[in-house]
Formats: C-alpha cells, structure tokens, sequence
C-alpha cells in the first residue's frame, strides 16, 4: 500500500447564511476534523472552527480568516505555517467595565492553562459602534460605524509586535431579539456572523495578519429549548477563546508580490502553502458565489458540493455546473453530506477513480477518428 501525501484541502461554510452544518456555535467542527483526517491538511476559517467556549487544536488545520482565503484562492497570498503567534487583544472602548475584564480574564486563562502567548492589549480611543443587519436573502450583515478607530487600534497593536490578533467589539443587546430566540432553537440564521466577517476582512485586508472576531455580550436568559448547535455559546461569559486558540497557530499570510524580491524564493516556496497545492475544495451546495469557490472553480481544483442547507440559493444549476460536460466535469462532486466528503477526498488523495465507486460503471468506448 502506498503512503500517499497530503492533499490539501479548502474548506468553506460562509457566515451568516444559516447552513445546517456550520452555521450555528462550532457545529461544523466534527466535519472538519473529519476532513482534515481524509486529507491529512485542511485549511478553512474561523466560521467553521470558532465554537464559543469550544475549540479543537489540530495541527492538520490551518485556521485562515475569510478574506485571506479568498487571497489564497486567488493566489495572492501564500499560506506560513507557524509554531506560534503572538495574539493581540483590541478592546471596544463600548465595552463595559466588567464585560472588558471578563475578556482579560479569558485571556489571562489561556496563557496560564494553554501557553498561548497573548499581547499586548489595547482599547480603542472611542466605541466603534456595531450596527447589525438582514440582507433579503435572510442572510446577515452589519456596518460598522467608527471602521477609523477600529484601524487605528489594530495599526497600534501591530506595531508594538502583535503578529495576530483578536478584536471584541461591543454588540447590541436585544436588537433582533426574535432572530437571536429562533436562532438559539436552530430555526434561524446567527445575526451577528455577517457582521463579524465585516470586521475581520476589513483589519486583514488593512493589515494582512491573521485577524479574527469575538462578540462582546452580556449572557443571555436560560432558554430550555435550545439547539445543541448553539450550547457551545452557553458555557462561558465570552466567546474569545476559540478565538485566541485557532489565532494562537494562524499560518502567517505572505503576499505573493513581496516574494519577487527575495533571492531564496524558490526554497521558501518549498514551505509554504499556494493554492496550486490545492486538491479540492468543499463547500455547501447554495453557496458557490464566493469569490475563494470560484477561483478554484476557475483553475479547476475539484470541487465537491455538500448538501448543507442555508439561506442563500447560488447553486450548480444556477451556475451552470450541471452542464459541464468532458474532463472538466470530474472535477464537479457531489456528497450528501460530510462523511460522503470525506470519502470523495480519500479518493482523490490516494488516486482512487471515483467512478470505479459508483454503480453502474460505464464500459470504456473507442475514440473514433474524425
């Protein structure tokens, strides 16, 4: 038996969407775990690994916030992994004294109990102020109302040697108090993913160090009938320590201009990660508009389509995968569901022709000369 190598792997389940798997509180982390196990090296984002008071540390994953990977896809970054980061904390000067400390104190915690290194910390000049929003697709979004002080936080935290960092913003209590109920029973989308993607795309693509967000909120009333997918948020005071966890071994993100200047370039490449490592990407069926999907989807990098109902409706049809016809069709896979993933990635890694699976397995038919 041959020991094949890892194949990289893209995984994606956008925020805010309200996806069956992924979309509520870490409920997608046994299916990445899954996947990192067939492909021996996933890489996917915070929406997918960020449980609340839960988290799951694999160095076969690589935690890569939602902007830098449509870089990666896009190849314009490439992918550093790293033994360590250095997390800086930047603080909503909206946030309440005591909700301010309980943060510090889950920080204070994963440096005594998990060796994170974590610091320095900084709270910006004024409140940024969090508006929260519903598309018309029923997916959600949100602004941000100082985005200048926000930045000029993260610019101060980088400069006094943070090399990632966390930002918790303070969210509004009980706007959306009927969404926040139906999402706690799983019957809804989570209001505040849309907006939480906003913030961290924003200080990457400002900064470009891993970057991810944490909510700041007062706990919530006990609720008897909640989902299982969202208990992960009832644990704790905070939800910032999957957040420091996953940014604790956030790859380094380095721009594919800055490496023509190099003289070792081609033996730095040698350890890095570009998306022409890139086997194949999984992503829910209904959200195949992103722009990471449709740069794979634009190099070929096959693409296996997961039944993982959302909101949103940018389907194979729609996209007119359906129709692809010849040896561009092998790369278009379809999975009932994570564990049929799983198994098209095993697949493929270890050279396995997916038709030779399926039945009835057509017979091989002559070319004929035209």
């Amino acid at each position: 038996m041959t020991n094949a190598g890892p194949l990289p792997t893209l995984m994606i389940i956008p925020a805010g969407i309200g996806c069956n798997v992924g979309g509520y509180a870490g409920d997608a982390i046994p299916a990445a775990r899954l996947l990192a196990s067939a492909s021996d090296c996933l890489i996917t984002h915070p929406n997918v690994l960020n449980g609340g008071s839960l988290y799951w540390s694999d160095t076969c994953i690589h935690y890569v916030e939602g902007y830098s990977l449509n870089l990666f896809a896009a190849g314009e970054v490439f992918l550093k992994p790293v033994r360590q980061q250095k997390v800086g904390l930047l603080l909503d000067a909206g946030l309440e004294s005591d909700l301010k400390k309980r943060h510090l104190q889950v920080a204070d915690g994963c440096v005594a109990s998990l060796g994170l290194d974590i610091g320095p910390v900084i709270t910006t000049e004024r409140a940024v102020r969090i508006n929260l929003k519903k598309g018309l697709s029923g997916s959600s979004w949100g602004n941000i109302e100082e985005p200048d002080v926000l930045l000029r936080g993260a610019e101060k935290l980088k400069k006094a040697g943070a090399t990632a960092i966390a930002v918790i913003t303070r969210f509004p209590d009980d706007s959306e108090e009927l969404e926040t109920k139906l999402y706690r029973q799983g019957k809804g989308v989570d209001i505040i993913a849309g907006v939480e993607a906003v913030i961290s795309h924003l200080l990457v693509k400002h900064l470009l160090i891993p970057c991810a967000h944490a909510p700041g909120l007062p706990p919530l009333p006990i609720d008897y009938d909640l989902d299982p997918r969202t208990s992960g948020e009832e644990i704790g005071y905070t939800f910032l320590q999957s957040v420091l966890v996953g940014l604790s071994r956030a790859p380094d993100l380095i721009c594919k201009s800055s490496m023509k200047t190099k003289e070792n370039t081609f033996l730095q490449l040698k350890t890095l990660l570009s998306n022409r490592d890139l086997g194949a990407v999984v992503v829910p069926q209904g959200a195949l508009g992103g722009e990471a999907v449709l740069s794979c989807i634009e190099r070929f990098i096959p693409l296996i389509i997961v039944s993982n109902q959302g909101v949103l409706n940018v389907n194979s049809t729609k996209m007119r995968l359906d129709s692809v016809s010849g040896d561009k069709h092998k790369n278009i896979l379809y999975a009932e569901n994570y564990v049929e993933a799983a198994g098209l990635i095993t697949a493929l890694r270890h050279g396995i022709n997916i038709k030779s699976l399926r039945r009835p397995i057509d017979c091989l038919k002559e070319m004929n000369d035209e």
